[in-house]
């Protein structure tokens, strides 16, 4: 099973990275906006098996000292595979200077401590109204 690491965003099949991102409820956008979002991060990382889409994930960072990831998925039958680890290292490598902050879902909190993320004890976030429930059923908040 071959799987390519792309770093950049050309020839991305952006129908499949919306799709891999809605099925685990961390976006609804569609496909032209989740081009915008990805185009404009820092860093970013595809997973293609096969010229599919099969793992994402991106940074913001001002390039210096703070880097935030964001939007990490992967398909179900390549978990337990080492490739989210994979995702996670290549998107620290391009901002490895920086101190790193990560946003997951309650999930999956321990699969990044043993990659080294703590948790912080003085995060804030402020969701819009339309957000702010759901994210709380969720157990974000």
């Amino acid at each position: 099973m071959d799987i390519i690491v792309q770093q950049h965003c050309q020839d991305i099949n952006w129908q499949q990275v919306a799709e891999l991102l809605q099925f685990y409820g961390l976006s609804d956008l569609d496909a032209e906006t989740q081009q915008l979002v990805f185009s404009r991060s820092y860093a970013v990382v595809f997973l293609l098996q096969q010229k599919q889409v099969v793992g994402v994930g991106r940074a913001l960072s001002d390039g210096v000292c703070q880097a935030a990831i964001y939007n990490v998925a992967l398909a179900e039958h390549l978990h337990g595979q080492q490739y989210g680890r994979l995702i996670i290292e290549k998107l620290v490598d391009q901002v490895k200077h920086c101190n790193i902050i990560l946003y997951t879902h309650p999930q999956t909190v321990q699969f990044y401590q043993r990659l080294g993320f703590s948790l912080m004890k003085t995060g804030l976030v402020l969701y819009g109204d339309d957000h702010h429930a759901a994210m709380r059923e969720m157990g974000f908040i």
